[in-house]
């Protein structure tokens, strides 16, 4: 049975078989079907989630470093949690991040499929867009896991153009 392959912790995120192809959102999947696993490609991590509340020095370039020691996701390769301390570090140009919403829109990464380069890029971009910040760099260490850490960085600029 296809449905036996599946971790149990993605399956308690997506209710699907690999025959059917759809999770209970109507969304395609993506992934590694030969070994077991595929992914619902739905956003789960909303970026409606930030909030935000004006800078109160904006004549001033400042540094604001915001450090969550608790992110989570899920591997899409093999259906394992991934583990990673994410360091927001940005200039913010007329507002700044509320960090109750930075925290729960963390959280919307906890049963989500993939992979540390989309999650920390995407990242990036939620918060460009929420904040467009003079500038943004997104630092995501990733906890060891078969011998290797990792480590991404992803920067985002207003006068960068997007593809």
């Amino acid at each position: 049975n296809p449905r036996d392959a599946y971790p149990p912790k993605a399956m308690s995120a997506f209710s699907h078989s690999l025959s059917l192809r759809t999770c209970t959102h109507s969304h395609r999947f993506f992934g590694f079907p030969s070994r077991g696993f595929a992914v619902c490609d739905a956003v789960m991590a909303d970026p409606k989630i930030l909030e935000t509340f004006p800078n109160p020095a904006p004549g001033r370039d400042y540094v604001i470093e915001h450090t969550h020691h608790e992110f989570t996701s899920v591997c899409p390769m093999t259906g394992h949690p991934d583990f990673a301390h994410i360091t927001v570090r940005y200039v913010a140009d007329k507002a700044c991040v509320e960090l109750k919403s930075l925290k729960l829109y963390f959280h919307a990464y906890r049963n989500e499929g993939i992979f540390f380069e989309a999650a920390t890029n995407r990242i990036c971009d939620d918060l460009g867009a929420a904040l467009k910040p003079r500038s943004l760099t997104i630092i995501a260490d990733w906890k060891a896991r078969g011998g290797f850490s990792s480590r991404v960085t992803a920067e985002w600029r207003p006068s960068r153009r997007r593809r």
